[in-house]
């Protein structure tokens, strides 16, 4: 009988596919923090928190959509810092690489959390 540990590995590895604006897709592997459930429902709780506060500031008399964008691309980078540690772009993971991707790539980040968020759905059917 094959022996494993129930302790997941720190980190874990998935290939994300990144629109971009009049080229196919490109998958690009990313590497991704592990969080338990009760880690994942925090982050969760965190981020529709952030989101419902850019929403509501959003709405305010005189917000404009250049405010709206900045707000969003804030949360989306906040996003990725809370769940990639790495990536196989040429580009090193910085802050300011995050930033150049969520500001570039539109599609990019839904794409990241979608494939995070995957992986924890395979790993469900699986067990």
């Amino acid at each position: 009988m094959a022996s494993f540990k129930i302790a997941q590995n720190a980190t874990f590895k998935a290939e994300v596919e990144i629109p971009r604006v009049g080229f196919e897709l490109i998958k690009v592997e990313f590497e991704f923090r592990y969080r338990d459930r009760k880690e994942l429902s925090k982050y969760y709780d965190k981020w529709n928190a952030e989101r419902d506060a850019a929403a509501k500031e959003s709405m305010k008399d005189g917000a404009t959509w250049e405010q709206a964008t900045e707000r969003q691309i804030a949360l989306e980078v906040g996003q990725i810092k809370d769940v990639v540690v790495g990536w196989s772009f040429d580009e090193a993971f910085t802050d300011e690489s995050i930033t150049e991707l969520v500001t570039t790539c539109v599609g990019a980040p839904a794409a990241v959390l979608d494939a995070y968020q995957a992986a924890y759905a395979v790993a469900r059917r699986g067990n």
